[in-house]
Formats: C-alpha cells, sequence, structure tokens
C-alpha cells in the first residue's frame, strides 16, 4: 500500500491492459454502445447516471469475453463509492516545477527499524522457497522481500475496498477512464477463473493482493509458487513472491546485477556537469534527476568511490545524489529502473533497494 497512490500514475497507467473500442458512429449508438470515453463522468454528470454506466460497462466487457454469470453476479449490484473520488483527486499531481521534498525523511519513514526486523524474520523463515525463485528467475531473494514489505508491510494490510466497485467508479469519474474500465474488465475476468468477488478487495486505485498488482497485472505475470495449481497472492506468500519475481523478470531484470551501490564522492566535484542529456519518454521528472550513464570505472577516474565491489568495473550506471551536496549518494545500475517500473518514484524504488539490502544483512545502510 505504501507506494500506491503513484502507482495509478506510474506502473498502471503504463501497464494496464487497453481495450478497443468500435469505430461506429456516435449519432446512431445507443448509450450502451457508444465509447466508453463519450459517456456521462462524475465530473459533468449526476452520480444517477452510474447505473446507465454500469450497463455501457456490461456491455464492454461482454464484447471482451466475460461470461453471462459473472456479469450477472456483479452488475446489479455495483455501488458508486464516493470516498474513492475524493482519495483520487487529493492525489499530488508532480507537475513540473513543483518543489520536490527531500529524501531523507522518506527514508526514515519506509526504510525504519520495525520493518526491516520484520523483514529479516519473514526472509529467514521464507529462506528455502525464495532460494528457489531466485535460481529460477534471478531476481534476488531480498529484493523479493523489499517490495513485499514496502507494499504490504509483509501482508499485514492489502486494503478492503471492493475492487469492482471502485475501479467502476474510477472509469465512472471520467479522469483515466480507460485505465479504469480495462481494470475493471480484468477484475471480472479474475471472476471467471474462480475468484470469488468477497476475495478481490485491494487499495482504492485497485491494486491488490500481497504485491498489491493491479488486475490486469495479475493476469499477466501472477505465478503459483507452491504448486497447488492457483496463484493466490491474498494467502500465499509463495505465489506472492513468485509472482513479484516473475514481474522483475517481464521487466528485463538482469541477474548477478545489484540496483546499485552507495558511494564516496570527492569534495570538489562538480556533478551538474554530468547531468542528463535525454528527455525520458515515460516519468521524465523521474529520468532527469539521474547522470548521464558511464562505466563504473569512468566514474572511479572522476574520484566517484564505490562503497561495496559488487558492481563489475565495466557496468553502465548513472549517478543520483537525491538530497544535493553533501549528503548520500549511490551509482544505479539498469536494475534499479526495473524497480523504477514496479512504481516510477525514485523515493520509492531508492527506499525498496535500501530495505532489500538491510533485510538481506540485517543492518540499515
Amino acid at each position: 500500500m505504501w507506494g500506491m497512490a503513484s502507482r495509478v500514475i506510474g506502473f498502471a497507467a503504463v501497464l494496464a491492459v487497453s481495450a478497443s473500442v468500435p469505430d461506429t458512429s456516435a449519432d446512431s449508438l445507443s448509450f450502451a454502445q457508444m465509447p466508453i470515453s463519450d459517456a456521462p463522468t462524475a465530473q459533468n454528470g449526476p452520480q444517477s447516471g452510474f447505473g446507465a454506466f454500469s450497463g455501457q460497462l456490461r456491455a464492454r466487457a461482454a464484447a471482451e469475453g466475460v461470461s453471462d454469470r459473472t456479469l450477472d453476479q456483479v452488475i446489479p449490484d455495483l455501488t458508486f463509492l464516493p470516498r474513492v473520488v475524493e482519495l483520487d483527486r487529493a492525489q499530488p499531481g508532480g507537475a513540473p516545477g513543483t518543489a520536490i521534498p527531500r529524501f531523507a525523511p522518506y527514508r526514515a519513514r519506509h526504510v525504519d527499524i520495525a520493518r526491516i526486523e520484520r523483514g529479516r524474520s519473514r526472509y529467514l523463515a521464507l529462506r528455502p522457497l525464495l532460494e528457489r525463485v531466485e535460481a529460477e528467475t534471478g531476481v534476488p531473494e531480498e529484493i523479493m522481500m523489499a517490495i513485499y514489505g514496502h507494499e504490504t508491510n509483509y501482508g499485514s494490510f492489502t486494503g478492503n475496498f471492493d475492487l469492482l466497485n471502485s475501479l467502476a467508479t474510477l472509469a465512472y469519474e471520467g479522469r483515466r477512464r480507460e485505465l479504469f474500465t480495462a481494470e475493471f474488465i480484468a477484475t471480472l475476468k479474475m471472476m471467471d477463473r474462480g475468484y470469488p468477488r468477497s476475495k478481490l478487495k485491494g487499495s482504492w486505485a485497485g491494486a491488490t493482493g500481497y504485491p498489491q498488482f493491479l488486475p490486469s497485472m495479475y493476469l499477466r505475470v501472477a505465478r503459483d509458487g507452491d504448486g497447488d495449481g492457483r496463484a493466490d497472492i491474498w494467502a500465499s506468500e509463495p505465489d506472492a513472491l513468485a509472482s513479484i519475481a516473475n514481474y522483475f523478470v517481464n521487466a528485463g531484470w538482469r541477474r548477478g546485477v545489484p540496483w546499485g551501490v552507495p558511494v564516496t564522492l570527492p569534495e570538489t566535484i562538480d556533478t551538474s556537469r554530468f547531468a542528463a542529456r535525454t528527455v525520458s519518454p515515460r516519468c521524465e521528472r523521474v529520468f532527469s534527476r539521474h547522470s548521464q550513464w558511464r562505466t563504473v570505472a569512468e566514474w572511479r577516474a572522476l574520484g566517484v568511490l564505490p562503497q561495496r565491489t559488487s558492481l563489475r568495473e565495466t557496468e553502465l550506471v548513472t549517478l543520483f545524489q537525491p538530497d544535493g551536496p553533501n549528503t548520500p549518494a549511490w551509482l544505479l545500475t539498469g536494475n534499479y529502473r526495473v524497480i523504477l517500473d514496479y512504481n516510477c518514484s525514485n523515493f520509492y524504488a531508492l527506499s525498496v533497494g535500501l530495505l532489500a539490502d538491510a533485510v538481506a544483512t540485517g543492518v540499515p545502510d
């Protein structure tokens, strides 16, 4: 849950399945046939329009293969949730020009002793499973545990919003209609696979289970980790951890490469000389804070000294010093960007890496 507020804008927005809409003449369509984008919204119409919108969702879901049985169970009982709209509209936009807060306070909240100790305890208890999954996927045990810890505090809180009501509400609200319509339909497909609605609970924004996957992501990457034939990310730690690892494999995690290492900088270095020269096609504000890519050997020649020896001298890395001069800095590999794929926030990704290191060693970095 910790990363959920920005997940909708980052990971969900990038990875959600986008459904197609028939190319027909708008003036000849019934309401149920209208493109989703043309329906009334909570922003420009009364809440009473939600019932008609539910009928449109049913038509769209049926066209995408959802069974009548599931639709008959869900659509008549869909409920508009004003609280979900309130929470969505309260999210910060992160607009260009707004000040970026310091990382240190965020780190203190999310890589704290209690989370490290609990993670270490679960890590040791789950070692046989974690070792097996790492051997199969190349994703480090501690990275799996850090995502688990960051998202739901090791399963202690996964959210109690009804996914279908939340996602239908967000689709009706209209700000990101296609995204949430697709996630609503993905949730219906999960019911078609045999998961009861009572299990499909999560955050107000639709993330669910120990890994806080959106429904479309569950359909893409969820895995059975305990051999019972189901990917139960709500109750099975083996399934959840295997699914997290599979997500990272699909996102391009490179076996044997750390996410990054802390470094010591020379007092005279001017990091602005190494500012990135390219513009990222996504999460521009996140990636613009990273330096140019250089090899570890090239950084070392400039006096940037890794505090660990886990990086090859030929590895391409970027320099990141989130709180400015005379504060901690790191060299980041391509695998750091895989963590960003999970949630496109430097604070999130860096705290996941630091929590992973602390869980593995039992010592805060």
